[in-house]
């Protein structure tokens, strides 16, 4: 018996150490592994090749008390699925052994392990194959001329994981079909470990772009209560929580777990709204939930199969079809394998009666029992009826070459092996030829990890640096038919040209109760016109749908935020988009302006029909004892009052702006001037009592005339002075009314505004004052009454418009000057001219009175 621990140096994991040391104390049977139920399918070639494939299930997982020796459990249950891998290893194998350009003079031989899905049972096998014994014994070969070369398996990551520590202690070459743990890929940890397949490192690119693609933002994980389901699952959240896609909860199932503890978990999935579940589990943690779940009627709900459980064997069970039905996963485009279809249905156990498997696949697929077999070795329900070996495997639906889709890995993984092995012995590396005699796994393995041909079934074959074979996966979806048939539809492609994108190949995927995608969000999207509102303490999935504000707008669905209008534009009511915003400004169109216009071109008559009458009448008392010429100035002043109004109407632009001040402010401090002359003129001739005093000079038209040039100048120069340092403007005031521009005059500068107007109203009071003074001076055409009363009205017009001005905007603070203009204008005419004209016309004959006196 020979001490393996000289062929290698590596460094081990602590618990391996242990493990060693505690059954290498001697190679007697207490130092051996001893198994209850391993079986091996075994050929003797001049070179064997070592398979772990788990053939049986095991749905029995026995909790752990550490009160007495742990039972391995009775792997029961045979996998038509998982035995087809046996028969691909076979029949890979054997097509070596007949290929004469392959391995020439050298025949493989194999010894197939049942690893049933269980570590232990795994690790058993891969000591088997070291020892090259029946039992297993730690880190001794006791066959000095082992012809074991290298070893194909195992399926699962979990069983892989602990089989590489060993193997790459002594760089035993392992090649994997199925296992797709990440980590394997560490040359450092696991140097001796390759595979015919993806490492799940991609799994969450591939599993996010699904996501992504069918708007999943909300889903919940199942990870194995364990260091390879907790710490790869945990990466796999990460990523998806970085490609903003939420976890509505994280939670570990185990094979060891109670009944209790199960039912928490179905629970907190029947109570979450998301109906995707991403399951990263192992076939021992999965069949016991399964079995709870089923029973607790859990459906309504897609699962997303992680890792290499998407082809395990749990689709075989039936009470589990109605959990499972829709599941998605990832697969290896379908590869047939030349001839491997025809072998399938030639098997038969007079052929192949070292094949310990065979017998029970035909008991449980033809539901028969061989004659001669123990009861207790049958995997199926017995009955009455024998079989016959005239069994038509034909019709056996699930059973072809397309049902498995690890046949094709574990062919290829036997094809690298082979290969490895033909380039070592061809003398292909460095001049070197190798005979059977020195072809020692560790140096197999080098040959191996280069190896780059193509196989039989037109694929190639190589390694990366990591071990890995990369190739390309497709969506697929598992459903079972109401008439008991069951499927993997192929439903979508990942296209990486020009961006990653998920393409649909057939829309008709979706079971499991659901007729269309189904929807998993933790909120319903926000449609265009509302953001999302982050709800506190939620994940980012969760939100609340808030109406963009009144300037605001988003055209996009799950907006974050809003957008702003231009300013010229007002969102519309759905707040989806922006609308131009209605310009608002008192419009001849409209009623009010238009109303307004009419007043102001029908009042400027008045003026002017006066001053034609007293141009008819100039000779007349009347209109000579009341200053013709300051009547006549009066009256073209009134006229250009009331045509300024016309200014405050239409659409307001630059130059209307400084018009209608510089009229208006002109305007009426001419009338007003007018005004003032004209009652000075009544205080000085009634106060000039002697007919050749030197002040009756005070009484020639000049000076009155002077007196408006110079009160009017006053105002000329204080708009002149406003105009010049800061003139009125066009505005467009798109803040003080929703959804409306307002479009008017800026005044510019409010000072030189108030001094226009201040000025103004200082002349109105003095002009008052004169004339409340001169009201009770005799005459009969004394006007001092009459310009009392009009300033008084022109007064109160001007007092009350401040306060209006001040509390409307928009369009009615423009009309409310303009019809301050209009009833002050009206104002002065009636009270100063409609009496006179009143007596030119109705009362001639005190017009002639009045000329005779």
């Amino acid at each position: 018996m020979l001490n393996l621990g000289h062929f290698s140096k590596c460094h081990c994991p602590e618990w391996l150490l242990i493990f060693i040391l505690v059954f290498t104390k001697s190679s007697d049977s207490s130092c051996t592994l001893h198994s209850e139920n391993l079986q091996v399918y075994e050929k003797d070639g001049d070179v064997i090749l070592g398979a772990l494939i788990p053939v049986h299930l095991q749905p029995h997982n026995n909790n752990l008390n550490f009160t007495m020796k742990p039972s391995v459990g009775k792997c029961d249950k045979l996998s038509n699925l998982c035995y087809l891998q046996v028969l691909a290893t076979v029949f890979a194998i054997n097509e070596i052994n007949e290929n004469p350009e392959l391995l020439s003079n050298i025949t493989l031989g194999f010894r197939i392990y049942d690893s049933c899905f269980n570590e232990m049972q795994a690790v058993e096998g891969a000591m088997r194959m070291l020892s090259g014994t029946e039992n297993a014994i730690p880190n001794y070969i006791c066959d000095q001329k082992s012809k074991m070369v290298g070893l194909i398996g195992d399926l699962q990551s979990s069983c892989s994981l602990a089989v590489a520590i060993i193997m790459g202690l002594y760089g035993f070459p392992q090649i994997s079909y199925g296992s797709a743990f990440y980590e394997l890929s560490d040359k450092i940890r696991y140097p001796s470990f390759l595979r015919t397949i993806m490492s799940d490192k991609v799994q969450p690119y591939y599993f996010i772009k699904l996501m992504i693609h069918f708007n999943w933002t909300w889903i919940g994980i199942l990870a194995s209560d364990n260091d390879f389901g907790l710490y790869d699952s945990e990466l796999m959240r990460k990523d998806i929580e970085a490609a903003g896609i939420c976890v509505a909860y994280f939670m570990r199932i185990s094979a060891q777990h109670t009944r209790d503890q199960t039912h928490t978990i179905i629970e907190a999935i029947r109570k979450s709204t998301a109906t995707v579940v991403l399951l990263y589990c192992s076939m021992p943690e999965l069949i016991p939930f399964m079995k709870v779940a089923s029973e607790e009627n859990i459906t309504g709900r897609i699962l997303i199969a992680s890792g290499s459980w998407m082809s395990s064997p749990i689709f075989s069970f039936k009470e589990f079809w109605r959990i499972l039905n829709g599941t998605i996963g990832l697969a290896l485009p379908l590869t047939t394998i030349p001839g491997f279809g025809n072998y399938l249905h030639s098997i038969h156990p007079s052929l192949y009666p070292n094949d310990i498997f065979m017998k029970p696949f035909w008991e449980t697929n033809f539901h028969c029992l061989w004659q001669g077999r123990n009861e207790t070795e049958t995997t199926t329900n017995l009955t009455t009826t024998y079989c016959t070996g005239l069994e038509n495997l034909k019709a056996l639906d699930h059973y072809n070459e397309k049902t498995s889709a690890y046949a094709i890995l574990i062919y290829n993984a036997v094809y690298s092996l082979a290969y490895g092995i033909n380039d070592m012995t061809s003398c292909r590396s460095n001049g070197l030829c190798f005979n059977i005699s020195n072809l020692d796994p560790w140096k197999i393995l080098h040959h191996v990890k280069n190896v780059r041909m193509k196989t039989n079934a037109g694929q190639e074959l190589f390694f990366d640096d990591y071990g890995d074979h990369p190739y390309k996966q497709e969506y697929v979806n598992w459903q079972a038919l109401p008439s008991g048939v069951t499927r993997y539809i192929n439903f979508a492609n990942l296209i990486e040209d020009p961006e990653p994108h998920l393409v649909i190949s057939n829309n008709t995927i979706w079971s499991g109760g659901y007729r269309e995608v189904p929807k998993s969000l933790c909120s319903e999207s926000c449609p265009p016109g509302y953001r999302k509102a982050q709800q506190k303490g939620q994940p980012v999935c969760c939100f609340d749908c808030i109406l963009c504000s009144e300037d605001e707008f988003s055209n996009e669905t799950d907006s974050t935020s809003c957008l702003k209008c231009p300013e010229d534009m007002w969102a519309n009511e759905m707040h989806d988009g922006c609308r131009k915003r209605t310009l608002e400004f008192l419009s001849f169109e409209e009623f009010l302006g238009g109303t307004l216009a009419a007043l102001s071109v029908m009042g400027s008559l008045f003026p002017l029909s006066i001053l034609f009458i007293f141009l008819k009448n100039a000779n007349t008392p009347l209109v000579k004892a009341n200053n013709r010429n300051l009547s006549y100035i009066l009256l073209v002043s009134l006229f250009f009052c009331y045509l300024c109004a016309l200014m405050f109407i239409g659409r307001p632009v630059t130059i209307t702006c400084i018009l209608r001040q510089f009229i208006f402010g002109i305007s009426f401090v001419m009338c007003i001037s007018c005004i003032l002359g004209k009652t000075m003129m009544v205080v000085i001739a009634f106060n000039l009592t002697q007919p050749r005093s030197s002040r009756r000079m005070w009484l020639n038209s000049r000076v009155t005339n002077t007196l408006v040039l110079v009160c009017t100048a006053i105002q000329v120069i204080i708009c002149a002075g406003w105009l010049a340092h800061s003139p009125p403007f066009e505005y467009q005031d798109n803040k003080s009314k929703m959804g409306t521009i307002i479009v008017e005059c800026n005044k510019g500068s409010p000072t030189g505004y108030s001094c226009t107007m201040g000025y103004m109203g200082f002349l109105a009071t003095l002009c008052f004052v004169v004339a409340y003074l001169a009201r009770k001076l005799p005459g009969s055409f004394n006007e001092a009454k009459l310009i009392t009363f009009s300033m008084l009205i022109f007064g109160a017009v001007w007092i009350s418009f401040i306060p209006a001005y001040l509390s409307t905007t928009g369009k009615y603070m423009v009309a409310v000057e303009v019809f301050a203009i209009l009833s002050s204008s009206i104002g002065l005419v009636a009270c100063i001219f409609m009496p006179k004209v009143f007596i030119i016309i109705l009362r001639p004959e005190m017009n002639k009175i009045g000329r005779n006196k």
